[in-house]
C-alpha cells in the first residue's frame, strides 16, 4: 500500500513520524559533511526540496534532536555507524527569509530584526547561565525589532559565541532562502540602500565569525560576491551547472518511476515525463520538480503545480522591462525554439538593467531554462566565453512561461513603449516628436549618414532602428520585413494576428539631394506604397483597406519627419 503524500509539509520529522510519502535524500548529509567547505551556498529552483533538506540537516545535527536517532534509522545516512554517532550533536542556528517580502527599505531591516529576535528568544535559557557575563547578558537582551543596524549585522555573530561557549563546541548555521530580501530590495527600488545593511550581516555571521564549524545558504540566485559577499573568500557556490550535490535536490528519474510505481502509476511515466522531466544540475540531466511529481502522485492529474506557487516578480519585472532583443526571444522560446546566449550565474543586482544575459541567467537559475548544449566559441582565445543553448524545460513550464507573459502585458501601457503607443492611436505628431528625439539623443552621424551620398547605409541603419522599436508589439503583430508584395518589397508591415485590428506598413526613404523638404521625401514614401501596390498581401489575408495605415518615413541626418496618409 503506498505511503500518503502530505501535500506542503516541510518538517522531515513530520515526514517520517507519520510515514508520508518520502525519497531519501539523507546521503546529502554525508556528501556535505565530507567536502569539508566553510561555508556552501547551493541555488536552486523554487519548490525543490532546499528547505526540507536544509531541515532535514538541523533535525540530524543539532543538539536539540540528540535523542531522535531513530528517525533516520532506515534512511541512507542511519546504516553509517560514523553518522549515528555524529548525529545530535552541534549547536545549530537555523534562519529562513523566506517570509522576507517587504516593499520599504524600513519595513525590510524591521523584519530581519524580527526574525533574529524571533531566534534569540528560543536560547533565552542562556541568560540564566553564567556562560555570560553582565554586559553580554545586557546586549542579548538588547535584541529586538528596533535595534540598530549595527546591533543586527552582529547578532548571529555573537549568538554563535554564546552557544560555542555553552555546549563546548562551534556552531553550525543553515539559512534558507538568503537572496529573499535581496530580490525584493530590487523589485521594489531600495536595492541601494539594502546592500550595505545586508552585506555587513552576511560578513559578521559568515566571515568574520571565529565561532563557526560550518555554513550552509540556499536561494534560487547567486548574488555577486561584489554584492554581498565582498571578502567572503571560504565560500563554496553550487549552482545548476555546478558538478556538486546534483542528485541532493529534486527527483531522479529512477526516483521517479519508482514511485509512481509504488502508486500504481507506472505505465504514466512517459507522459510524467513530457510533463515534469528536463532539469538539469551539473550533468545529471532528467530532474523532476519534486512539488509537481508529489501533487501529481496525490491526485493522479496532470497540471501546472510547480507553476503556481510563486509569483515570480523578478523575472516579470526584467522581461517586462527589457529589450527588444529580450521581448523577441521570449517569444521564440515560446514557440519552442531554442536561444544562444552567454551566461554569467553571478548575479549584480547594478547590472540587471539592460542585460539580456542576466535575464537568461536568471531564468536558467529559476528552473524556466534548460542547457540544451554548450559550445566554444574560440578555444585558443582565453578570453572567449562558452555559448549555452537554452530553451524552456518542459510542458508545464511552457504553459506557465505562456500565462505569465500574457498577463504581464494584458495592459497595453506595460506591454508598449511610447513609440507603438502613439502608433496604434495614430498620433503622428507625437511620433515625430519621439523619433526627433530618439535621433537627437541616440543617432551619431557616422550612424545615419550627414551627406547624401551616404543614402544606402543610412536607410538600412533607420530601417533596423524602427524595427527595434516595434519590436515590443511581437505579441499581437507578425512583423515581417522586406518581402515581396503587389510590384515591389515593402520596407516594415506589422500584420495584426487578430484579423479585426489594424495593421501598419512603413516605407522609409533618406532625404534626397533634389528634395526640397523632409516633407517631401515622406510623401514620396506613401506615393511608393500606393503605386508598389503593397496592400496586396494584407488584402489576401482578409484585412480590408480600412484598417491598413501608410507611414512614409523620411531621414536626414539626425531629423526625421513622418507622414501618414
Amino acid at each position: 500500500m503506498p505511503k500518503t503524500v502530505g501535500i506542503g509539509i516541510q518538517s522531515f520529522k513530520k515526514l517520517i513520524i507519520n510515514h508520508c510519502f518520502y525519497i531519501d535524500k539523507t546521503r546529502f548529509i554525508k556528501e556535505w559533511w565530507e567536502n569539508q567547505d566553510d561555508v556552501t551556498l547551493i541555488t536552486r529552483p523554487r519548490r525543490f526540496g532546499k528547505t526540507l533538506n536544509l531541515d532535514m540537516l538541523d533535525c540530524f545535527f543539532s543538539i536539540r534532536n540528540k535523542d531522535q536517532g531513530q528517525i533516520f534509522e532506515n534512511l541512507f545516512i542511519g546504516k553509517e555507524e560514523k553518522y549515528r554517532r555524529l548525529q545530535g550533536t552541534y549547536p545549530v542556528i537555523f534562519l529562513s527569509f523566506a517570509d522576507s517580502k517587504e516593499t520599504t527599505l524600513f519595513a525590510a531591516k524591521k523584519r530581519i530584526c524580527q526574525i533574529i529576535e524571533a531566534l534569540y528568544h528560543q536560547y533565552d535559557f542562556l541568560l540564566d547561565n553564567d556562560c555570560l557575563n553582565n554586559r553580554e547578558k545586557e546586549n542579548f537582551r538588547r535584541i529586538s525589532v528596533d535595534m540598530a543596524d549595527y546591533e543586527a549585522a552582529n547578532s548571529i555573530k555573537m549568538l554563535s559565541l554564546y552557544l560555542s561557549r555553552y555546549y563546548g563546541k562551534k556552531v553550525i548555521i543553515f539559512m534558507d532562502e538568503y537572496d529573499t530580501p535581496l530580490q525584493e530590495a530590487y523589485i521594489h527600488d531600495y536595492w541601494q540602500e539594502f546592500v550595505g545593511f545586508i552585506r555587513s550581516f552576511f560578513n559578521s555571521t559568515f566571515k568574520t565569525n571565529p565561532s563557526l564549524e560550518r555554513a550552509l545558504l540556499t536561494g534560487i540566485t547567486r548574488i555577486s560576491k561584489e554584492s554581498i559577499f565582498s571578502d567572503l573568500n571560504n565560500i563554496e557556490v553550487i549552482t545548476t551547472t555546478s558538478e556538486k550535490y546534483s542528485t541532493s535536490f529534486g527527483f531522479t528519474e529512477a526516483e521517479v518511476a519508482g514511485a509512481l510505481e509504488q502508486f500504481g502509476l507506472k505505465e504514466h511515466l512517459h507522459q510524467v515525463r513530457h510533463w515534469y522531466d528536463g532539469f538539469c544540475f551539473g550533468s545529471q540531466t532528467n530532474i523532476y520538480n519534486p512539488w509537481s511529481i508529489t501533487k501529481y502522485l496525490d491526485t493522479g492529474k496532470f497540471g501546472t503545480y510547480w507553476a503556481n506557487t510563486s509569483s515570480n516578480n523578478l523575472v516579470g519585472k526584467l522581461i517586462r522591462e527589457g529589450s527588444p532583443e529580450v521581448k523577441t526571444a521570449a517569444e521564440d522560446l515560446l514557440y519552442g525554439k531554442i536561444i544562444e546566449t552567454t551566461l554569467d550565474e553571478e548575479i549584480s543586482f547594478s547590472q540587471l538593467e539592460g542585460s539580456a544575459e542576466a535575464v537568461w541567467s536568471l531564468l536558467l537559475a529559476s528552473g524556466y531554462l534548460k542547457v540544451e548544449g554548450i559550445r566554444d566559441t574560440d578555444k585558443d582565445d582565453e578570453r572567449s566565453e562558452p555559448i549555452y543553448s537554452l530553451s524552456l524545460t518542459n510542458l508545464e513550464i511552457r504553459k506557465d512561461f505562456r500565462r505569465m507573459i500574457q498577463s504581464w502585458f494584458k495592459n497595453p501601457s506595460v506591454r508598449y513603449n511610447d513609440f507603438i503607443q502613439a502608433l496604434l492611436e495614430n498620433n503622428v505628431s507625437y511620433m515625430n516628436q519621439y523619433m526627433n528625439h530618439m535621433a537627437m539623443v541616440m543617432f551619431s552621424f557616422f550612424d545615419s549618414g550627414n551627406t547624401p551620398s551616404e543614402h544606402s547605409e543610412p536607410e538600412r541603419f533607420y530601417h533596423g532602428f524602427v524595427l527595434g522599436l516595434i519590436a515590443d508589439a511581437k505579441l499581437d503583430y507578425v512583423i515581417t520585413s522586406n518581402r515581396e508584395s503587389g510590384l515591389g518589397r515593402y520596407d516594415v508591415v506589422m500584420e495584426p494576428k487578430d484579423n479585426t485590428a489594424n495593421a501598419y506598413i512603413f516605407e522609409f526613404k533618406v532625404k534626397a539631394p533634389d528634395e526640397a523638404e523632409l516633407k517631401t521625401t515622406a510623401k514620396n514614401a506613401l506615393q511608393q506604397i500606393k503605386e508598389k501596390n503593397y496592400d496586396a498581401e494584407l488584402f489576401h489575408r482578409g484585412i480590408p483597406r480600412e484598417n491598413i495605415y501608410h507611414y512614409g518615413f523620411a531621414f536626414s541626418g539626425k531629423k526625421v519627419f513622418i507622414l501618414s496618409d
